[in-house]
Formats: structure tokens, sequence, C-alpha cells
């Protein structure tokens, strides 16, 4: 690494914890996930990003340079062609489901009926096996005529592993198993040359987030968690502590970081016009916090990207370790949000998307210096957009973050 560059990492990397540990650093430091913004900044497709990653890795690079956050958000995906060779449900991505201009899609389904809940929760791995993976990859169709998997203790189902569809299944998931690692390794390969150009953007290796979320999301549904909460709580319970018990051993397998190492966070079914306060309470919240403090407890930096309407839960979120964590906001009262987190969490985001997509150049600027008003006084603020970047304007993009350099500074 050239030494321009190595110095210039030092410094994003201090401002940023600086800012986490609430303390206030030389200027507001700005994190940003560029997302599927390269296309648009450079005049590609977000195909790309699925389906030739030289060029995106090319894109990637040019985006981040020339707008020089201080934190990059890299979060890889997986290949198309593999996405297609696995047959995955829960995703329809550029050229395959949606255009090849647009985002990604998660589909969200019921993979898991309400009556199954007694067999997630006592046999999981049998769960998973015969049921959970068939329905989102068609590829794995097969599995789902294997015994219960209780019953392979003195035996094996030579029937089910010499018919013609499991031996084609197994020959199809050696090969796609190796493009699937070939395509992670390509993908590796940019945040180390990021981070060699003197970028910010190291994460945890265990992508973390709320043990709900993983019902609702993957499992049951939305439409499924909120029926569950009303008609089978207790099991609907013991599916989040499952989880909840599941994230936890992972995280105490992490190594320890030698270094400020944010974890990435995305919360989903928490906010306000999901569930009221009161389930928030008692499905949502306990959990994730037990989440959060793992992480801490191990040496990361959670970072947790609360999306949606968050106002009525700040109290909880006061809950956190403190100086140990980013909260990074979607809809928040800035003012209100300072007030109760002010000295305890690491405050991030809330510049609207919208605005960076539509607003005058102008207009732009006044809302940075209104969330730095609000929430940069003495430190503990990252300025941070409010959800993805894909469409926004890069003359907008370039002013939020060349203005918070500019107005943003402590000394």
């Amino acid at each position: 690494m050239e030494k321009a560059a190595e110095q210039a990492l030092k410094e994003k990397e201090q401002r940023l914890k600086d800012a986490v540990e609430l303390k206030a650093p030389d200027r507001v430091p700005i994190s940003l996930g560029l997302n599927y913004f390269p296309a648009k900044f450079t005049g590609t497709t977000t195909w790309a990003a699925f389906y030739d990653f030289p060029n995106w890795k090319q894109a990637y690079i040019k985006a981040a340079q020339y707008f020089d956050p201080d934190r990059l958000l890299v979060v890889p995906n997986q290949s198309g062609s593999v996405l297609e060779e696995l047959d995955a449900k829960q995703i329809k991505w550029p050229g395959h489901g949606v255009s090849r201009y647009h985002t990604h899609q998660f589909v969200e389904g019921e993979y898991m009926k309400q009556d199954e809940y007694d067999l997630l929760l006592n046999d999981t791995s049998d769960f998973l096996i015969r049921f959970y993976l068939p329905r989102v990859y068609g590829i794995l169709g097969p599995a789902a005529k294997l015994p219960a998997l209780n019953m392979l203790m003195n035996m094996l189902p030579f029937n089910n592993l010499a018919d013609p569809e499991f031996v084609a299944m197994l020959e199809k998931l050696t090969k796609v198993a190796k493009d699937a690692v070939r395509w992670q390794t390509e993908t590796a390969s940019l945040v180390r040359e990021l981070a060699e150009l003197g970028h910010f953007c190291r994460n945890a290796p265990f992508m973390a987030g709320a043990p709900f979320d993983s019902v609702s999301d993957f499992l049951r549904g939305m439409r499924g968690t909120m029926l569950d909460m009303y008609r089978v709580p207790e099991k609907l319970h013991r599916a989040c502590e499952m989880m909840c018990r599941i994230q936890l051993e992972r995280i105490e397998q992490l190594h320890p970081p030698e270094e400020f190492t944010p974890a990435f966070m995305a919360l989903h079914r928490g906010a306000h016009g999901f569930m009221s306060l009161n389930q928030f309470e008692a499905f949502y919240w306990p959990y994730l916090l037990r989440v959060i403090r793992a992480l801490v407890e191990k040496g990361y930096t959670p970072d947790l990207f609360f999306e949606g309407d968050y106002n009525s839960r700040l109290e909880f979120l006061a809950q956190m370790p403190h100086g140990k964590v980013i909260a990074r906001f979607d809809q928040i009262d800035m003012v209100k949000a300072k007030e109760i987190l002010g000295g305890k969490i690491c405050i991030a985001g809330n510049m609207p998307v919208s605005l960076l997509q539509v607003a005058t150049v102008d207009e732009v600027k006044q809302k940075v210096r209104e969330l730095i008003d609000a929430a940069g006084k003495d430190g503990g603020y990252i300025m941070a957009p409010a959800s993805a970047l894909d469409e926004v304007k890069p003359q907008n993009l370039k002013t939020m973050i060349d203005y918070t350099k500019e107005y943003g500074r402590y000394r």
C-alpha cells in the first residue's frame, strides 16, 4: 500500500472510531453503501454485478475513488449463474426476473407453514434439509424425498441415494459449489483493492440480524409472523429464542477482531407500522439486544440499520452498550434522537435518498446543515444516506459528501 493511501486509511478509521466512541473527530465522518449506484455513475448495468464481475469491480472502484467517503459498506452478492443453477426462489436479480438495469428483489414467501413450527423446533436439521431448502432452491427438490433424518442412525437410504434424480442433484451441486467459491474469491478481491487505495471497508465476517427477522424474512413471511404473534405466540417466541441461540453460537466461534471492525445488521420488521410497541418489546427487542451485546463482548462494533420509523423505540435503543454501537436511521426525528441517544449511542443516517435523487444542490446542502446541527454537536454522528443510493444524482451525492467535509468540522 502506498504511504498516502495508508495515511488516508488511518485517518478515516480514526474518524469513524471517534464518532462511535462519542468523541468529536476532526470532522463528521461519512459512511456509504454504494449498492448498485456504480452502474448509474459509470453507465454500466446492474447485470454486471451478477454476471461480469471484472467490469463491475472497475465501476465500483471508479465510484469509490471519485466520491471518497470515510467508509464504504461493501455487501457482496452471489453469481447470477450460480443462482440460476440453484433455481433460487427467494430472489429476483438483474437479467433474471428484473431488468438488467434494476436492483435485485427479495421474494418473500411462506416457506414454513404455521403447523411446521414443531418440525423446526424439535428437529431443525431435518426440517431444513427435507422441507425448507427444497422450497427455496429448486435444485434440491430430490432432498424432499429423503426419509426423516432421525431414521438414519443405523442405515443409509440407499434407494434415495441411488435414484438418478438424487445423483444428478449431487453432481450439479458439486459444480455449482466450485463456481460459487470462484465468484466469492473474485468478489473478495474488491475489498482488498479498495483498502489498498485507502478506503475503509472493513466489516465483520458474519452478517448478524434480529432473530425475529430471521423467522419473518426467511421462514414465515411478514403476513405469517404478524398472524403468529396472535395465534401461536409461544411458538414464535421459541423460534426467536432458537434463532438467537444460533447467532450467539456463531458469534462465539468468531475470532476477536484485532482492529476496529463494524458488524452490519439490517433490521426489517421492528419499525412502527409493522408491530406495536408492546409487540416490539416482547418479540423483537430482547432477542436483538442479546445479539448486539454478544457482538460487543466479542470486540465488534454493531452497525445497525433501523429501517422505517423508530421514533417510538428510541428509549429501547438507549439500552445498547454505550459508545460501542452505530445506529443508522431511515426515518427519525433527529432532534429527538440526539436528545435521547446523545452521549450514549453514535447516530448515523437520515439523509433522504429521495432528496439526493430529485433535489437541487442547495437543498442538499440545507439538509446536510440540518442533520449536522441536530445530531453532530460534540460528536457522535456519522453522515449517511437513509437507504440505498441506487438511483441518486451523482452531483447531489458529491454535494452531500463535499459539504459534510466542509461544514461538519469540529476543529
